[in-house]
């Protein structure tokens, strides 16, 4: 297990949409920073109760008229005693169960009033050594604001730990450490134990046992919460767009009289042996990957945050990065050693400083892995970096703060939440970006590969005689002993020079001659330009001034799933690997090197209805990233190297199915619901490894090079100049068909199983886990107001269920409930009820579940469970339209879906009109038990 900190070259952004005052109320001293020589950003609002509580506070208006709210109590699983092992978890979950104030089970229902939905807007978390409460807030009126602040000193000062209270959120606790005990956690555990073996932080996982949380009482728990939840160990944050100094004077009023106390000191993670070497570990369950990792303890050096030891931490990270890129090229062969690789270092909780090298492999594959990748980590160390190598990670170090500082003015309110939790944990003074890249630029000039190379040594454990952890489904053959031999052997071969790596120029700049602009209008409703070129392409422009020097861009090609056929179901399945295959000019790998310095990329994947990437660049970089989507479009390279690693995974992909019970649910209500139809039911493994690129080329090349074509791009920019850019690039294309396929032979059919019974699932996972799943079939999203209120129903039936089978009965973390109607699937729909519970409740909470569909079909709800649902809703649409984002839903597809314009402006009012007897109807028509498909996911016999 890899455990991270984040290092101190990491951007921390300190700036504002507005002119700021100087930082208010800084005193290093208090956050645990006194020997750091940076100081804070303009803007920040920094403070120290009486009683110890501090806080900071910062104006951010992204998104506009929006605020966080963080509460970050010093407590975790370390501070917690042998018997109290998961309590620091079991009292965040009381936070939401009765207080003072607030009665048992109101907390969320109050929020919800308000427009806050439970899990999205409301929650917490908890780990090692902080809990952390999370409150996001749609509005920034003073109902809502006091509220939020009311509820967290609730939490902070008042919670009433009633014994009822306790023993119903028991059962939400144990099922979510059910959910969570799957082979992946197991491999946590066994790999602390071993890294660790006599470190505290091995037998601290927040999650708990099931004996302590089963034996937790309210008295124990609330001494719990009382030696630990005292001002001094507690950091309020408030981020968003608001008045600091009334804010500031609203904590002051809510908070100052919590009575200042004493709090045990945080036991140590550790301790760690920096002598503890040459132990081997097999870990081996069915559903792992093969893998292999080294690593070598140090002792912990606490560096203080200071302008030196950035710079120290930057050339450590050149060479880190250089290493795995490395790697990275070793893994993009067409027959790799292994599938992926990493060289790490990092701190582990304050205990230690860790070098560590993993590899993934293909089954049966980790000595040949193993060998790549040791040479590879003995190469840098031995011979260093070439200049070339230095000169790319420096480029792309450059890029970042270059762009950090020039996007630093409408930095949005969780980029400000994270900067201000960093501090809250005494790891780093929130600077400005502007003051980031001064630093770089006066260092840039110093850096060289040999004090790359030195950094990378220096206070670094060498990965020598290392401990050695191999995971898989079956121990290599001679074991612990094999392991180590090869290890041995791999240090003693002999390590050639690293090869060098011509630099290419990119070779995609003339596309012919630029096209012209035969259309060009502008939407009645939400302003969005449209324009078509000569040649076909569509595009469509909205610039706005919430992204500053930040450019959002959307492509849709004709196609995506609705080429898959029943003859040939997979024909799109490695779409979303075509950019690992490169163009015909470069190579994967030469891009990135290409590409260096620049804000470019994109992911392109498949859609329902189309191909798509989604990409984000700056002005500076915006024809470069033309360019790239151009490209891609006229010349992909289908390079059978792209395929090596993914071949390699898929015995592993498949090994993994069905492991758990959302995993068993998944791949058997994809086949039972469509009657096996095999575009959307899993095929065997055989024909996956018999795909290649040639296939995907005959599925989708004829649409990458002649298919309707539609870009939207939204942000930081002037629309003239991004149409010259379209016109030379996109629009210099060959002609394209000027619309979307109708795709009217039967493409768009998929069937819902007329066979509606019950379906008794396994899975390879725990014997205690279950899964309960009801599926009905609704219709498509054609008619807005049947879909608004099938949409609204869910959030209804979402706050039903949780109040039942969550709040009431306590048998599951998390109940699941959701609708979706295609606009893409003629008269395809779903509506899900259900959740994963312990395999002895899934008769009680069946019950559950058909009680709340008898409550909505047999009377309408009352006003304040609407409210609730809807509210949330209403804030999202009000919301929508305050980030790029949010604007591009409605810019990607504005001339070949024009509909969704007006089906959101008239959204809200859609919503607002519902009424409890439409939602009834609703309900009757569509939740008929009767007509439920049902799956009972159980654990396979023993």
């Amino acid at each position: 297990m890899k455990i991270r900190r984040a290092f101190a070259f990491a951007l921390l952004l300190s700036t504002s949409t507005i002119a700021q005052a100087e930082a208010q109320g800084w005193n290093a001293a208090d956050w645990d920073l006194a020997d750091s020589d940076i100081q804070p950003a303009d803007g920040w609002v920094f403070g120290k109760l009486d009683n110890g509580m501090r806080y900071i506070l910062r104006r951010g208006e992204r998104p506009e008229g929006t605020a966080l709210v963080r509460m970050l109590v010093h407590a975790g699983s370390l501070d917690e005693r042998d018997d109290e092992r998961g309590f620091a978890h079991y009292v965040e979950h009381m936070a939401f169960n009765g207080s003072t104030n607030v009665p048992e089970g109101e907390m969320v229902k109050l929020l919800e009033r308000l427009g806050l939905a439970f899990g999205a807007d409301t929650n917490a978390s908890t780990s090692f050594d902080y809990t952390q409460y999370k409150l996001d807030l749609p509005r920034t009126d003073d109902e809502l604001l006091d509220t939020a602040l009311m509820l967290m000193r609730e939490t902070a000062s008042e919670l009433t730990f009633a014994s009822e209270a306790v023993d119903r959120e028991r059962g939400v606790v144990l099922s979510e450490r059910r959910v969570r005990n799957t082979y992946a956690l197991q491999n946590v555990i066994d790999s602390l134990a071993f890294s660790y073996p006599e470190g505290r932080i091995a037998t601290r996982l927040p999650i708990g046992t099931q004996e302590t949380l089963e034996a937790a009482d309210a008295a124990g728990l609330k001494a719990f919460w009382q030696r630990e939840y005292v001002p001094a160990s507690t950091v309020l944050v408030v981020v968003g767009d608001f008045d600091p100094a009334k804010v500031e004077g609203k904590i002051r009023a809510r908070f100052g009289d919590w009575r200042p106390a004493t709090s045990p000191e945080q036991p140590a993670a550790g301790p760690v042996d920096p002598n503890y070497a040459g132990v081997t570990d097999i870990h081996l369950d069915p559903a792992l990957d093969e893998s292999v990792t080294l690593s070598r303890h140090a002792p912990f050096v606490e560096t203080p945050d200071t302008k030196a030891e950035r710079a120290r931490s930057l050339l450590r990270s050149i060479g880190e990065r250089i290493v795995d890129r490395r790697l990275q090229r070793l893994a993009r062969q067409e027959d790799p050693p292994f599938r992926g690789a990493d060289l790490g270092l990092g701190d582990t909780l304050d205990i230690a400083r860790s070098t560590q090298l993993a590899v993934v492999t293909e089954d049966g594959g980790w000595k040949r892995g193993l060998d790549a990748a040791i040479a590879e980590y003995r190469r840098a160390i031995q011979d260093g970096f070439t200049e070339a190598e230095v000169a790319e990670q420096v480029a792309n170090f450059r890029n970042s703060f270059e762009t950090a500082a020039a996007q630093e003015a409408t930095r949005g309110n969780d980029g400000w939440a994270a900067s201000a939790l960093r501090t809250a944990r005494g790891d780093m003074v929130p600077n400005g970006a502007a003051e980031q890249l001064a630093l770089f630029e006066g260092f840039e000039s110093k850096i060289t590969p040999q004090l790359v190379l030195a950094a990378l040594k220096a206070d670094w454990p060498l990965i020598d005689n290392p401990l050695i952890r191999f995971t898989g489904k079956t121990a290599p053959e001679g074991g612990e002993a094999e392991l180590r031999a090869a290890v041995v052997a791999a240090y003693a071969m002999p390590v050639d020079t690293a090869a060098s790596n011509a630099v290419t120029e990119w070779a995609y700049t003339d596309f012919g001659t630029p096209g012209t602009v035969v259309a060009d209008t502008t939407t009645a409703k939400l302003g969005i330009r449209t324009l078509r070129f000569a040649n076909g392409v569509m595009l469509n422009l909205k610039p706005t001034e919430l992204e500053r020097d930040r450019i959002r861009v959307d492509l849709s090609v004709d196609g995506g799933r609705l080429l898959d056929t029943r003859e040939n179901p997979l024909g799109t399945d490695l779409a979303s690997l075509l950019p690992m295959g490169g163009f015909g000019k470069h190579s994967l790998d030469e891009l990135q090197t290409i590409l260096a310095g620049r804000t470019i990329g994109g992911q392109f994947r498949e859609r329902d209805d189309s191909f798509g990437l989604e990409a984000s660049t700056t002005p500076r970089d915006l024809e470069l990233q033309l360019q790239l989507i151009a490209a891609m479009l006229s010349d992909p390279g289908y390079r059978p190297e792209g395929l090596g690693s993914w071949r390699q995974g898929l015995p592993a992909f498949f090994a993994r199915l069905g492991k758990t019970p959302s995993s068993a649910a998944s791949e058997a209500a994809n086949a039972i619901l469509s009657d096996n139809d095999p575009r959307f039911a899993r095929q065997p493994i055989e024909a996956y490894q018999a795909l290649n690129f040639d296939v995907l080329k005959d599925t989708i090349g004829d649409r990458l090079a002649h298919g309707a074509v539609e870009i939207g791009i939204v942000g930081d920019f002037e629309e003239q100049a991004v149409i010259d850019l379209v016109a030379r690039t996109l629009g210099a294309l060959p002609p394209r068909e000027p619309t979307f396929r109708s795709y009217d032979q039967g493409e768009r059919t998929r069937n819902f199983t007329a066979e509606r019974r019950v379906h008794v699932i396994t899975h390879g996972g725990e014997e205690d886990q279950a899964l309960l799943r009801f599926i009905w079939p609704t219709t498509d999203d054609s008619d807005w107001e049947l879909n608004s209120q099938l949409s609204l129903l869910a959030s209804v039936a979402r706050v039903m269920l949780t109040d039942t089978l969550r709040e009431e009965l306590g048998k599951t973390y998390g109940p699941e409930v959701g609708g979706s109607q295609s606009n893409v699937w003629k008269g395809y729909g779903t509506f899900v009820m259900g959740g994963q519970i312990d395999v002895n409740d899934l008769e009680a909470s069946r019950d559950a579940v058909l009680a709340t569909v008898a409550r909505l079909r047999d009377k309408p709800i009352d006003a304040d469970l609407l409210q609730r649902a809807r509210q949330p809703i209403i804030e999202t649409l009000d919301n929508r339209l305050k980030s790029n984002g949010g604007w591009m839903d409605y810019v990607d597809r504005a001339q070949s879906q024009a509909d969704d314009i007006e089906r959101f402006v008239t959204a809200k009012d859609r919503y607002l009109e519902i009424t409890p007897e439409q939602l009834q109807a609703v309900a009757r028509t569509y939740l008929d038990p009767a007509q439920a498909v049902e799956f009972r996911v159980v654990p396979e016999a023993p």
